[in-house]
């Protein structure tokens, strides 16, 4: 007895400490002192749609208060610049692989079998379809078997429900009068257990033999290779027949993929394929481990005598897994092979390596010739095989044997991957599966043409795959370019499986999906047959929370339908639109969607009409009518051509018995009024009465569907209308203020916003059937909470305000400031920012007035959260709206501000400082500015802060000071002030950098001359560094403040520190450099910077040349017509620079060439001009693209300054060249002309004299023109 305690104790403890050295989110801590994880505060979903994510952080802000935080503020980690691979070792990367994060809805992809290929009709014509390829009959056949089976297994479930419950019916009446059992001892057992089998035996009934079932026996289980839903994986032993080779995808090792059962409806013993009665005990199934399992090599594990091999060998099957390769790829571990088995398969090969019997071969070398006879061996002889079980099991030796110093063998590497042969890249473990023969260094010779062709793909998809990215280009070109070679057969094959692999990674399965866009491009017709495949594998990109993956599923979609054609994607997805999967039925919509908007909603109605009509099932109905929502969605307003059809194909749908039909049809219509907005109110004419009738007879989510579609419909109608209807609907609305079901209050909320914003609707009738309703029920504080709810209730009221005006709401929601739920304050505060900002503040009498700037400022002080923008932005609109009227709550506020700059939280200093930023502006309004000097004051004793968040705040309250007050007013003076900002121009922080250099170039600009020239030199070279910042608008705050400072302290000394600049070797720097020359140039006038920049050019160093010749690109670029009198000075270092060896140089000076022309056209400099396009016309066959492109680019140049006809003339002399390079060129030239000038190349055209024949039928004479001229 104690032993069994104790022996239970201790495995609770291992139990235990396994589970804290496997989770990741518990440390290993001492529980007593700390306390476990609060696992409450983690989000255990991501949000599907894009919208969610917009402002998630106002939220964020709760969970990270609760979790005592000893990092760094969320938002300074944000901003801090990390490299690639610090990201990795954080943590900050979302998971690679796509399976770590799907939720369970979406893994069901994994369910899905990749289906044989089927009939394609067109090909074959008038021909009888070959028997072995399965036809539509075949499949819908399928469909059909697979629904039946469903619907018995349903039946059965509830069979035995009704069964059980009489039972404890029976139970209860007879065990009242019985005496209460005694507590049951662990001795009792064995009687307890007697009873409960003699208990078992009499309920059980017929049903749950296994064999009793009518209809469908042992061997009517097809193989179904089309989708098998997963509803409830039947348990119980396995049938070697219903068995599909899903290539690597069971989820789990026992389950077999049978019809959707309703989930826990099957008891354990029930197995829908299993063997006849007697050969099996139903045993309950226990959770497996990994350790369980048998790794059956090959084959089956006990092959049965005569049984059809369930490894791929069925005829048309996707192949899996390889027969014959050396890397053994087991067949039959379904479900990815993980390293570790990997690494066991590897270990059981080496083992038998090393164990084997050996050969005749080996035994001749080893022994003499003669001296012994060989004897045959006797025929009963059964060689021993260790089955591969015993291999894997622990080897465990039954003495202790004794050591043997080993041999060292330099020849072997144990753990050394296989090297791949051939320069093929690394290959994970999990990739042996699909890639392991490559492995075999065969002779390709011997190989058939078939398998030298699957070697080939193999080969060209691991380089797509793991490749480089030069090999993967290559490889992506090879397969596309020899797509039709190689076949739809072999590609599909060898790619759909990797595209199911569980361990897939979004990078990987971005690169197959783009290999199956550029093959489907290729083969075109060819790819009927494997439509289904296709879509099987692509379908679930459809629903992915990623955008870019569901962009390109609908991208591939749409190119398939292109491809096969409307009838063939017809045919490939009508069995799916009434699987009994839900998940199956979701993707085919959206995948129809996807057709509908590939090939055009004309070509699908007919086929829609019929679906939404069906009287078989009512999914086929559901996914028909959802198949139109997801059109409406995906297309938007394209919808409103075809809008009357498609709501009279799905309206029926309101009265339909099924109340999922119902549901969808209304959510249908309301996608579909949603995206024909604001027209097309005459095509919902139809269902306006049924969805009247509906929203008064319906609750629940029926009604929520009611519900929306009527909101959505409203505002399309007329004044008059809208209004009735309004009046019509608020009724129910109201009453629905009080569901609890927060689906219901998202829908209601909406549904009160559209109707509130349609025009016909009173402000007075808001004002008092509605406020007082929907500010009691939905104005508390639970609302703010969940995000969705939060942002539709500011929506609606944001709406409600634009019709009864800002006193009303704000009137009514003022008191909440001081509520004491940061999250419900931050909604009050985000309404009335919003209120305020649409509608000013003129409404807001004395009372009120008061009211909010204490309420505002009370929010501000109270708050705690990381989210400071929703105060920020309220405080600042509402003082911003108000204006004059805040001068009495200005010292007040201003003693608030200087409060709190002085605190010690970060974040709360920053908040000020931004504060002070925001209402600067009304301060000066108000005439305050003794007050702001004082605050100016404050914040230069600040600069010294040592957060970068908070310093950048303090730059940017000073920036916004100065911009008020003047340079003149400022305190502390610009004289001040300045050398104390030239060493924080050294901070690498961006916010930083960029208020920085914001404030000295506002001070360069306005009051320059309160800074002695020594010191803005200083800055100058301070700033140089700043041209290497990553933000572009650093850059151009930096290039524009060289100019200013140019403008105070003259051009020279700026010069010289950037022509210096020229010389680095970072091309960033020279580039910002070029551009800071070009502007001091324009701001002081270029014949001050022209000599020093032309001297330079003197250096013979690339980057200093090429710097010089792309500043005289911006320089011309940017004075503009101001060039004409300095054209003639560069025109000779233009001609050194076009005729010189370097690709670079030509470039750019062909570059300033076009600047320089396109800002002297028509000025009379045209004689440099044509002497400048001498230089460039010999480049135009250059090959570089860079270069071409400058080229051409001054040639279109020169056809605005020097007139079409003159470039015509150039042109002329090769359009007609022998060697087609050259024409190609020419003609080019020629085009771009034609297009920019086509009126004035008329008068250019030559003359050309007919040719003297026996009859002039080529007349080419224009007299007109030649009397003209």
């Amino acid at each position: 007895m104690d032993i069994d305690n104790e022996i239970a104790k201790t495995q609770e403890e291992r139990r235990r400490k396994e589970e804290e050295l496997a989770s990741l989110t518990s440390l290993t801590f001492d529980r007593d002192l700390y306390g476990g994880t609060d696992r409450d505060a983690y989000v255990t979903s991501i949000p599907v749609n894009d919208e969610d994510d917009a402002n998630l952080d106002s939220m964020d802000s709760e969970v990270a208060r609760k979790l005592a935080s000893y990092t760094a503020p969320k938002s300074l980690l944000k901003e801090m610049p990390r490299g690639e691979d610090d990201d990795n070792a954080l943590g900050f990367r979302k998971p690679a692989k796509i399976i770590d994060r799907e939720d369970e809805y979406r893994r069901r992809r994994l369910n899905q079998v990749i289906s044989p290929d089927r009939h394609d009709a067109f090909a074959a014509g008038e021909k009888t379809p070959d028997p072995s390829v399965r036809t539509y009959t075949d499949v819908m056949r399928e469909q059909a078997l697979a629904r039946e089976k469903e619907e018995t297994l349903r039946a059965i479930a509830k069979k035995k429900k009704e069964e059980e419950e009489a039972a404890k019916v029976e139970e209860e009446s007879g065990g009242a009068a019985a005496a209460v059992p005694k507590r049951r001892n662990r001795w009792d057992q064995s009687q307890d257990d007697g009873s409960a089998a003699a208990k078992k035996a009499k309920t059980t009934s017929d049903w749950d033999l296994p064999d009793a079932t009518p209809g469908i026996g042992r061997w009517d289980a097809t193989p179904t290779p089309g989708r098998v839903s997963d509803a409830t994986p039947s348990v119980g032993r396995r049938n070697r027949w219903d068995e599909t080779p899903t290539p690597g995808r069971l989820a789990d090792s026992d389950a077999t993929p049978a019809g959707g059962v309703t989930p826990g409806a099957t008891p354990a013993g029930v197995t829908w394929d299993a063997t006849p009665k007697g050969l099996v005990t139903p045993t309950p199934k226990r959770q497996r481990s990994r350790w369980d399992e048998t790794p059956a090599t090959m084959g089956s594990a006990t092959p049965m005598a005569g049984a059809t091999p369930a490894v791929p060998l069925t005829p048309g099957v996707t192949p899996f897994g390889g027969t014959d390769l050396q890397t053994p790829t087991p067949s039959n571990l379904r479900g990815p092979m993980t390293p570790e088995q990997y690494n066991l398969l590897r270990w059981e090969k080496d083992i038998e390596e090393r164990n084997r019997p050996l050969t005749d071969e080996e035994l001749d070398a080893m022994f003499p010739q003669e001296g012994y006879k060989i004897l045959e061996p006797p025929a009963s002889y059964v060689p021993i095989r260790t089955p591969a079980r015993k291999l894997l099991a622990t080897p465990t030796p039954m003495g202790t044997p004794l050591y043997a110093i080993p041999e060292e063998n330099r020849g072997q590497q144990f753990d050394v991957p296989k090297e791949a042969p051939g320069g093929l890249p690394f290959m994970k473990p999990e990739d042996y599966q699909y890639f392991g023969s490559l492995l075999n260094e065969e002779n390709e010779e011997e190989l058939t043409p078939e398998e030298q062709k699957e070697r080939k793909i193999m080969k060209l998809l691991l380089k797509v795959k793991n490749g480089t990215p030069p090999q993967r280009k290559t490889a992506l070109r090879q397969l596309t370019d020899k797509a039709r070679e190689f076949g739809a057969n072999a590609l599909f094959n060898r790619i759909l499986p990797l595209l199911m692999q569980p361990t897939l990674e979004d990078q990987e399965r971005h690169l197959l999906v783009k290999v199956i866009d550029r093959v489907l491009y290729k083969l075109d017709e060819l790819v009927r047959p494997y439509v289904h495949k296709i879509l099987v594998v692509i379908e679930p990109l459809l629903i992915d929370e990623d955008y870019y993956a569901r962009v390109e599923g609908r991208e591939i979609i749409s190119n398939l339908s292109k491809a096969a054609g409307l009838a063939t994607m017809i045919a490939a997805m009508r069995p799916d639109i009434d699987n009994i999967d839900e998940y199956v039925r979701n993707t085919t919509a959206r995948a129809f969607s996807v057709v509908a908007s590939a090939l055009g909603i004309p070509a699908l109605l007919p086929f829609l009409k019929a679906v939404c009509q069906s009287k078989k099932s009512w999914q086929a109905r559901h996914t028909g009518i959802k198949i139109v929502q997801q059109i409406a969605i995906l297309i938007g307003c394209a919808v409103l051509p075809h809008l009357k059809s498609l709501v009279e194909i799905i309206e029926h749908g309101l009265n339909d018995e099924n109340q999922k039909v119902r549901t969808i049809t209304a959510l249908s219509l309301a996608a579909l009024a949603e995206a024909a907005a604001p027209y097309g109110i005459e095509s919902f004419d139809s269902v306006l009465k049924p969805l009247w009738k509906g929203i008064r007879s319906h609750r629940g989510k029926v009604l929520a569907a009611f519900l929306k579609a009527i909101g959505f419909i409203i505002p399309l109608m007329d004044a008059i209308y809208a209004s009735y209807y309004t009046k019509e609907v608020m009724f129910i609305l109201i009453r629905e203020f009080q569901s609890p079901d927060e689906e219901m209050k998202k829908i209601v909320l909406k549904v009160v916003k559209q109707c509130v914003s349609t025009e016909g609707v009173e402000a007075e009738y808001i004002r008092n059937d509605i406020l007082p309703e929907f500010f009691r029920n939905f104005w508390v504080r639970r609302m703010a909470l969940d995000r969705r709810n939060y942002r539709q209730l500011v929506e609606t009221t944001v709406e409600m305000a634009n019709k009864v005006g800002v006193a009303d709401i704000v009137g009514r929601i003022v008191e909440d400031l001081k509520d004491e739920s940061e999250p419900y304050r931050r909604m009050v505060m985000e309404t009335i920012e919003k209120v305020v900002a649409n509608l000013g503040a003129s409404d807001i009498d004395a009372r009120l007035e008061e009211l909010l700037i204490d309420g505002i400022l009370y929010a501000f002080q109270e708050q705690t959260s990381d989210d400071a923008n929703v105060m920020l932005n309220g405080f600042g609109a509402v003082v911003n709206s108000l204006g004059q009227r805040v001068k009495p709550y200005l010292p007040q506020i201003c003693g608030t501000i200087k409060w709190r700059l002085n605190n010690k939280s970060a974040k709360v200093r920053q908040q000020a400082a931004d504060l002070i930023s925001r209402i600067a502006v009304v301060m000066k309004q108000c005439q305050e500015e003794q007050l702001m000097g004082h605050l100016g004051v404050v914040l230069y004793e600040y600069l010294g802060e040592e957060y970068p968040e908070v310093l950048g705040s303090i730059l940017g309250a000073l920036k916004a000071i100065v911009n008020v007050i003047g340079m003149t007013k400022m305190t502390p003076p610009i004289k001040d002030l300045l050398p104390r900002l030239t060493p924080i121009l050294k901070n690498r922080h961006e916010k930083v950098q960029e208020n920085c250099i914001d404030l000295v170039g506002r001070i360069a600009d306005r009051g320059a001359e309160f800074v002695p020239a020594r010191e803005w030199m200083r800055i100058c070279f301070e700033l140089l560094e700043m041209l290497k910042a990553h933000k572009k608008g650093i850059r151009r705050a930096t290039v524009n403040t060289f100019g200013y400072i140019a403008k105070a302290i003259g051009p020279q000394d700026v010069l010289a520190t950037l022509l210096n600049n020229l010389k680095v070797q970072e091309r960033q720097n020279r580039v910002c450099t070029t551009v800071a020359i070009a502007i001091v140039a324009e701001t002081c006038s270029p014949f001050t910077v022209l000599p020093a920049l032309m001297n330079e050019y003197r250096v013979p160093e690339l980057n200093v040349q090429n710097g010089v010749l792309k500043s005289l690109s911006f320089l011309f670029e940017y004075i503009g017509e101001m060039g004409k009198d300095y054209i003639y000075a560069v025109t000779p270092l233009l001609e050194d620079a076009l005729m010189d060896r370097d690709l670079v140089h030509r470039q750019t000076a062909a570059s300033a060439v076009k600047h320089m022309a396109l800002g002297v056209a028509g000025l009379g400099c045209e004689d440099a001009l044509v002497h400048l396009m001498n230089y460039v016309w010999p480049n135009i066959f250059e090959t570089s693209p860079h270069v071409i492109n400058a080229v051409m680019e001054a040639i279109e140049g020169m056809r605005v300054a020097l007139g079409a006809a003159i470039v015509l003339n150039y042109c002329l002399q090769g359009l007609f060249h022998p060697a087609r390079k050259v024409r190609e060129v020419y003609w080019k030239i020629y085009n771009s002309l034609y297009i920019g000038s086509q009126d004035a190349l008329v008068a250019a055209y030559p003359i050309l004299e007919d040719e003297q024949s026996s009859e002039q039928n080529n007349i080419y004479s224009r007299p007109e023109l030649m009397m003209f001229i």
